[in-house]
């Protein structure tokens, strides 16, 4: 995407801000069309970080760690985008000026820019049955389906590399299926505090975005299916399947041609000023490579110690095999730190009340890096996908309207 486009762009989503007339959860504009109510809301949040320590995140399992132990600035995200409802018909774009305008790893015209975030269109039947056409979050992970805003830490961590991660497809969902709450069309993980089932099932394009499956001029489809449950913010479980088809990237078909595939379990309780989650990973073939496997475990655990200051603690701990000959690596990532909110407009400890606080907020996080893994000797070299091999820290500053 050009520049000015860019710059267009920006200016464009200027003039929705002055023109808006409502701040709660972004700004809203409200226009009757004949008998139909309208609504579009305007939205965007950024991430601003100071990065140091010897760890270097890395990209593929055979990068090596950078020795750098100077503070770096950068943005992880910088994020708008808007949301249109009309009846029942929904639509969303979402847009990342961190990105560039690559069509990743499609050769077909298969994918679209990886600055378009989600570029989506809805019809809302009823709860059970919402149909979602366009660029949106396959159903897959746990926490990679929660926005990037709402997260327990300064980022996700490397148990993200194995999920599909957006796409450009069809998903159907339903939400508080035999049970209640709010449902706008809009949701991609468990975004309120239902009661209930859950359900998504998405077809889409080979997973080129995803660090774990690539797409080609071959051709090949992703599939993803999630089942959840929820009883109130107390208790949300869900699971689920998903599959990229030839996902080496390769025209022709070699050995190493397979589809790459995982499963995915998550818990996630809000109990007041304690909040607990955990996740698990398994994933197979990895790159298309045969029996290329990596599997991770996760738990998390926030405790409110005041009313604007959550202490945090993370742990990622990963296994990895490149074949069915090779040896197992192991590698963890613990995070260790704060939020400190510095707004409270709510006073209880809710998850919408969190949802809330995470608008405006400074997250500090520590990283530890353990593991085999976690060293430059060849024969125990973390062979999954990225994760720090060292000790590293985050200090980000967070907006968001």
């Amino acid at each position: 995407m050009k520049k000015n486009t860019m710059i267009k762009l920006a200016a464009g989503a200027a003039t929705l801000l002055l023109m808006s007339t409502s701040a709660h959860a972004g700004y809203t504009m409200k226009k009757k069309v004949g008998d139909v109510d309208t609504k579009l809301t305007f939205f965007g949040f950024a991430q601003l970080e100071a990065v140091g320590g010897k760890g270097a995140q890395i990209k593929n399992a055979t990068s090596t760690d950078a020795a750098n132990t100077n503070v770096g600035f950068r943005a992880q995200r910088i994020r708008l985008g808007w949301k249109y409802v009309a009846g029942k018909v929904r639509g969303k774009v979402f847009l990342d000026f961190n990105q560039n305008a690559t069509v990743p790893g499609a050769t077909n015209g298969a994918s679209v820019p990886k600055v378009i975030k989600d570029a989506f269109v809805a019809y809302k039947f009823n709860n059970a049955f919402i149909p979602k056409l366009g660029v949106i979050k396959m159903p897959n992970g746990m926490g990679f389906t929660m926005p990037g805003w709402n997260l327990d830490i300064a980022e996700r961590g490397f148990d993200k590399s194995l999920v599909l991660e957006r796409n450009i497809g069809l998903m159907i969902s339903g939400r508080a299926i035999g049970g209640s709450g709010k449902v706008n069309g809009f949701e991609m993980g468990h975004d309120r505090a239902w009661t209930g089932f859950g359900y998504d099932v998405m077809v889409a394009n080979q997973a080129s975005r995803s660090k774990a499956a690539k797409s080609s001029s071959m051709g090949g489809k992703s599939y993803a299916v999630r089942a959840m449950f929820d009883a109130t913010e107390k208790l949300h479980t869900e699971i689920s399947y998903a599959k990229s088809e030839n996902a080496d990237g390769k025209d022709a078909a070699t050995t190493n041609g397979n589809d790459y595939s995982n499963v995915n379990v998550g818990i996630d309780s809000n109990l007041g000023k304690l909040s607990l989650k955990a996740e698990y990973t398994t994933a197979h073939n990895i790159l298309g490579t045969k029996d290329w496997d990596e599997k991770t475990y996760t738990a998390t655990a926030g405790y409110f110690v005041m009313q604007n200051l959550e202490l945090i603690a993370k742990t990622i701990q990963g296994s990895a095999q490149k074949g069915t000959n090779a040896a197992t690596t192991k590698l963890g990532n613990t995070y260790l730190g704060f939020n400190l909110f510095l707004s409270q407009p709510h006073s209880d400890f809710s998850r919408k009340s969190k949802k809330g606080r995470n608008q405006h907020k400074v997250v500090f996080n520590y990283i530890v890096a353990n593991g085999s893994g976690a060293t430059e000797v060849a024969a125990n070299k973390w062979s999954g996908l990225s994760g720090y091999r060292a000790n590293a820290f985050i200090a980000q500053y967070q907006f968001k309207f």
